[in-house]
């Protein structure tokens, strides 16, 4: 829970996770409009061909751990669209093995009207930093996003 006891959302986004999240394991432990944390154990789906963690999975986690955040963060304001991603960056810091088990938290750095930026670590069991990013994001209105589901 935020320090604004905003409600958690953590447990809906488990219980609906789907697409990419779900393919990579992702265990959703907080979701408020102040931080989104998540978990996974590194595993094979995870692995690019030397054995580490593919620079991809650290992108994808950065940008689903801070489009949540602004996604319900957005909610909360009164947003009542969605919100994509424009830009992400994400820098890997320390190669990982399988087995390892990480964490990423992302906290927003600005939530504007209209766009969001949020910043996201990853961290190992040791919490030794693996990868850092930062995504800005734009806060779109319902009914305006491209194909089925904005039409």
């Amino acid at each position: 829970m935020s320090a604004d006891n905003e409600q958690d959302f953590a447990a809906a986004f488990n219980g609906g996770n789907a697409g990419w999240a779900r393919a990579m394991d992702l265990r959703f432990l907080v979701a408020t409009p102040d931080e989104v944390i998540v978990e996974w154990t590194v595993a094979e789906q995870h692995l690019q061909p030397y054995g580490i963690v593919h620079g991809g999975v650290h992108c994808g986690v950065v940008e689903t751990v801070c489009s949540i955040g602004a996604g319900v963060a957005a909610r909360a304001r009164g947003h009542k669209g969605s919100v994509v991603g424009l830009e992400n960056h994400t820098s890997f810091i320390r190669a990982v093995r399988a087995g390892t088990t990480l964490r990423a938290r992302a906290v927003p750095v600005t939530r504007g009207r209209t766009t969001h930026v949020w910043e996201a670590k990853i961290t190992d069991a040791d919490d030794r930093l693996v990868a850092q990013g930062s995504v800005r994001l734009l806060c779109v209105t319902e009914g305006t996003m491209p194909g089925p589901a904005g039409t």
